[in-house]
């Protein structure tokens, strides 16, 4: 007797016959033509089930598809007893491999033999039909599929708190069987996990820089980075055990905290390389506008607006950053409580050992709390600069001069043409700095030689400036006031007072004229009165019609030929007291004029073409080198313009005393250099420096390295005094 095979239609009696007094049970689910069992669609209905019954619908439609795969079930023979996925029930009498013996003909998957035909042949509707059934039993069953299928390694926005699989460890309910992920993950798990795990690594990385980074640039080392953040360790722990909420909202705010924290480093940075001291929260922020003018005069508007966007654009980037940093990592220890809890324990362990060991790297302890420490720092300075406008006026009240009468003041510099000129960014440097010091002594020695054959002599010293590459108002108001001015409040409050300065001490005595050559004001400039001058010339009041190399609006020899011009060169019924600032010393130092007969100067047309071949300061600030190389010859050509007029245009009567306001930047002076700048005397009538003859300064313009080193706030005090009778107090 032949058998019929699994895929032939049942008769049209269902009703089971003596030879199968059994009847046929509705199979759980048919198999797929492979003749294997659908795992991940029986994952999907059980997964399903858990959450919630299925609908009318879906019942509905379950109840077709076994109704299909019934049909199907039942062309079955009594003598065909294999199960659904093709091995052989206890009965039936095929080989133990499920291979069928000789009197089944039909193959392991159930089809036919050739030579075995079946007994009956189905009809067009029968046919029809069992197609449909099992279209619908090899059909994967949808209703209880969720509609995404979300990243194990990308934990769901929804539920940030709930436990998220390692990215590096697969999904243990996954089979080589369940259907493909949607999506680029889906169809790319291996470069998904690795991109995950590179995300994780960058967080890291990003928090572990904003804990170590320094906020300066001189100790901007490896070693620095080799160090276990003190911070990061109890920041991890507060919020691995904090609540599902407040720990979302906490490692937001400790990304924004990180992000601010980087951002303030990064001005200490700009602010320790251009003005030796870190930023200052409450009172440096009027500065900004200077960089920005600082930034048009050296790279011009369009690049001045360029970096100025980009600075804002890299501060939202390093907020969102750090913040998005902080997220992830707290996502992932909340998804590994037990790893996490055990390296933190770990990573406390060390650092306190290290710290109690004082364990170093390079010099640099291994155990950090150097954020900390910079926050606390920070805070002090902000409750310091708040009080610090009290301590300033207890300061400012204490004047040994201010009731010094008029005609006792000055007394030794009576009839003499005194001139006070600051010449920019001339710092000690430039005098002992190895690759500056031969061509700098030169010019110095030269120009000493100069000033002896007019008849002049002169001595020279150090003073220690409040400031270093930048700042100059607050230097020259430190030496005009005998006040320690570091910082804008303070400048604010000396020039809101009525403290005598050294050029108001001129102008109260009646004897002299006061004025002020000032190419760098180009503005108007109210605090002028407080100092004591009659008439300010600023770079509008010059008749300068050259053009501006760089920062500095006029050049030296020109601002001078116009002093000459406008009021030294001039019948005065008293004799001038002048302040000079010369400015072609400013960085960044190109191009820089150059010295040309006084007879050409004129208008200062000339500058054009001088101007024109000059160096481009984009190009010079490609290379510290050629900085320094440029600064240099700007400080030769500053001193040059005013030793050469003063050799030219003076007399018996001129005192001229000229001292620089600061040292320049770090990309000049290096690391290490102090804030002293030289000062020197010079005077035709040698009775001038026989009052100072106990000073021990060094004679001619160049100081001896041991020679005296004074607080610029000091002088105004002792030249009072040099000149004038003793204080009254």
């Amino acid at each position: 007797m032949s058998h019929t095979s699994s895929r032939q239609l049942p008769d049209k009696d269902d009703t089971p016959t003596a030879e199968d007094p059994t009847p046929t049970a509705l199979p759980e689910r048919q198999p797929a033509e492979d003749g294997h069992r659908d795992d991940a669609h029986r994952d999907d209905e059980e997964a399903a089930q858990a959450d919630t019954e299925p609908d009318a619908g879906e019942a509905t439609a379950a109840e077709d598809t076994a109704t299909g795969a019934s049909a199907a079930q039942d062309t079955a023979k009594p003598g065909d007893a294999s199960t659904a996925d093709g091995t052989p029930e206890p009965g039936d009498d095929s080989a133990t491999d499920g291979t069928p013996k000789s009197a089944d003909a039909s193959t392991a998957d159930g089809t036919p033999e050739a030579d075995d035909a079946p007994e009956t042949a189905p009809g067009p509707e029968a046919a029809a039909e069992a197609e449909a059934g099992a279209e619908a039993e090899a059909a994967p069953d949808t209703s209880a599929v969720p509609e995404t299928d979300p990243d194990p390694a990308v934990p769901d926005p929804s539920t940030p708190d709930a436990a998220t699989p390692d990215p590096a460890t697969p999904d243990p309910a996954a089979s080589d069987s369940a259907p493909a992920r949607p999506g680029w993950r889906g169809r790319h798990p291996d470069a998904a996990r690795v991109l995950a795990w590179t995300a994780t690594g960058i967080a890291v990385a990003l928090v572990l820089f904003a804990l170590l980074v320094p906020n300066d640039l001189a100790r901007f080392t490896p070693s620095r980075f080799v160090r276990i953040p003190a911070e990061g360790i109890l920041g991890a722990a507060l919020l691995l055990v904090l609540p599902p909420r407040p720990r979302r909202i906490l490692a937001v705010v400790g990304g924004v905290g990180l992000g601010l924290l980087t951002i303030l480093k990064f001005l200490d940075m700009g602010f320790y390389w251009s003005l030796e001291r870190p930023f200052d929260l409450v009172l440096d922020w009027v500065l900004l506008d200077d960089a920005e003018s600082f930034l048009k005069d050296s790279i011009g508007g369009g690049g001045a607006l360029a970096v100025m966007i980009g600075a804002i654009a890299l501060a939202v980037a390093v907020i969102a950053l750090m913040t998005w940093s902080v997220v992830r990592l707290t996502r992932l220890m909340a998804s590994r409580r037990h790893f996490a809890g055990r390296t933190l324990l770990v990573l406390g362990t060390a650092w306190m050992t290290c710290s109690v060991l004082t364990l170093e790297v390079a010099g640099v302890p291994v155990a950090s709390r150097s954020a900390a420490t910079l926050l606390e720092n920070r805070a002090h300075a902000v409750r310091a600069g708040i009080k610090d406008g009290q301590a300033f006026a207890r300061q400012a009240s204490v004047d040994a001069f201010a009731d010094t009468p008029s005609d006792q003041l000055l007394t030794g510099l009576r009839g003499k043409d005194v001139i006070f000129a600051f010449i920019e960014s001339y710092g000690r440097s430039a005098i002992d700095d190895p690759a500056m010091t031969e061509p700098i002594n030169e010019t110095l020695t030269a120009k000493t030689k100069e000033l002896n054959d007019a008849g002049y002599s002169s001595q020279s010293a150090w003073l220690r400036s409040p400031v270093a590459g930048a700042g100059s108002w607050l230097a020259h108001s430190t030496f005009l006031s005998g006040l320690w001015i570091k910082n804008q409040q303070r400048y604010r409050n000396l020039t809101s007072g009525n403290r005598m300065t050294l050029t108001e001490a001129f102008r109260r005595t009646d004897a002299w004229r006061t004025v002020g050559i000032m190419p760098g004001v180009t503005r108007a400039w109210p605090e002028g009165k407080f100092f004591g001058l009659d008439h300010i010339y600023d770079s509008r009041e010059l008749g300068y019609q050259g053009p501006k190399f760089s920062w500095s609006p006029v050049p030296d020899q020109y601002s001078l030929a116009a002093f000459e011009r406008l009021e030294h060169g001039k019948k005065h019924s008293k004799p001038l007291m002048s302040e000079i600032i010369l400015t072609s010393s400013h960085n960044p130092w190109a191009p820089i004029p150059k010295t040309i007969p006084e007879d050409q100067v004129g208008d200062g047309s000339v500058y054009d073409a001088i101007h024109d071949a000059g160096k481009d300061p984009k190009e010079v600030w490609k290379d510290p080198a050629k900085v320094r190389d440029e600064y240099r010859k700007a400080i030769q050509y500053s001193v040059t313009s005013l030793v050469d007029y003063v050799a030219k245009h003076g007399n018996k009567n001129t005192v001229l005393v000229f001292l620089g306001d600061h040292q320049p930047n770090r990309t000049v002076t290096g690391d290490k250099a102090g804030r002293d700048v030289p000062i020197a005397i010079v005077a035709h009538d040698q009775g001038v420096l026989d009052r100072i003859s106990d000073w021990g300064w060094t004679d001619g313009l160049k100081p001896a390295s041991d020679a005296p080193e004074w607080r610029m706030d000091t002088f105004r005090d002792r030249f009072l005094t040099a000149y004038g009778p003793e204080p009254t107090s």
